[in-house]
């Protein structure tokens, strides 16, 4: 048998062995559609997920989530859910993973399974110029928006903020833009996103309240799901993928130096 033969038949022989195992792999990652991860997103909070003109879904962590499913050999499968409801949902198996801005957080780390930390980023101050506040000592008894069920008001009341609570971050921004609330406490990279690409009249206090890293959540019990999305992601940032896709939205790399790691049990 000449050479060329037999590299004909060594494919072959390989390709029949890859697609049982390819099965094999998607069977043991505890998905709830085998071959389909079901993605909890929302996109009402830009530039972490949008729509684009045309409808389309987009975002940075849609644009991750995208590539990881690639990697794993799944089909990516969004639902837009609301943030509030993101962790109820999980817990009764609605989907796979969250792939929402969700901060990680000793208390969320009790009750579900994140990803290794993929985006660092913080809690941050957006008010107008004619408010007077300059620092988080100025926030208390002022009105102060936040996305409700986020960490961010926690933090409103801690500085003895009266909060606000709204179902998505650009109602709070709206507001605060219409004189209706003093200021906001939101996402660093979300807010400057909103005021940059909106040209919104706000402005953003440089002195942060918080540095934190976002994570996607996934039900305790899934070891196989948790440790292909931690392999893939890993992947991605070594291989420069991860800054490609995520520094045309924001104009930089957001990925942590060092990743939170959440136990997968």
């Amino acid at each position: 048998m000449n050479r060329r033969r037999l590299l004909a038949l060594a494919a072959l022989c390989t390709g029949l062995l890859a697609a049982p195992a390819l099965r094999a792999a998607e069977g043991k990652l505890e998905l709830i559609e085998p071959g389909k991860l079901i993605v909890a997103t929302d996109s009402t909070f830009a530039p972490f997920s949008m729509r684009t003109p045309s409808g389309e879904l987009d975002g940075l962590e849609v644009r991750v989530m995208r590539e990881i499913c690639r990697r794993i050999g799944v089909e990516y499968s969004p639902v837009n859910v609301k943030f509030d409801a993101l962790l109820v949902g999980l817990m009764a198996d609605q989907y796979d993973i969250t792939s929402e801005s969700m901060d990680i957080t000793p208390t969320r780390q009790k009750q579900v399974a994140f990803a290794d930390g993929w985006l660092e980023s913080g809690a941050r101050i957006v008010t107008r110029k004619d408010t007077g506040i300059k620092g988080p000592e100025d926030l208390k008894g002022r009105n102060v928006g936040a996305l409700s069920a986020s960490t961010f008001g926690k933090l409103a009341e801690e500085h003895g903020a009266n909060l606000k609570s709204y179902k998505t971050a650009a109602d709070a921004m709206q507001d605060l833009v219409g004189g209706n609330i003093d200021a906001v406490i939101n996402d660093a990279v979300a807010g400057n996103y909103a005021i940059k690409a909106r040209k919104l009249p706000l402005v953003m206090i440089e002195t942060p309240l918080s540095t934190i890293q976002k994570g996607f959540a996934i039900k305790k019990g899934k070891p196989n799901l948790h440790a292909a999305v931690n392999k893939a992601l890993a992947e991605m940032v070594a291989d420069g993928t991860y800054a490609k896709l995520l520094t045309p939205l924001i104009g930089y790399d957001p990925a942590p130096k060092e990743p939170i790691k959440t136990p997968a049990m």
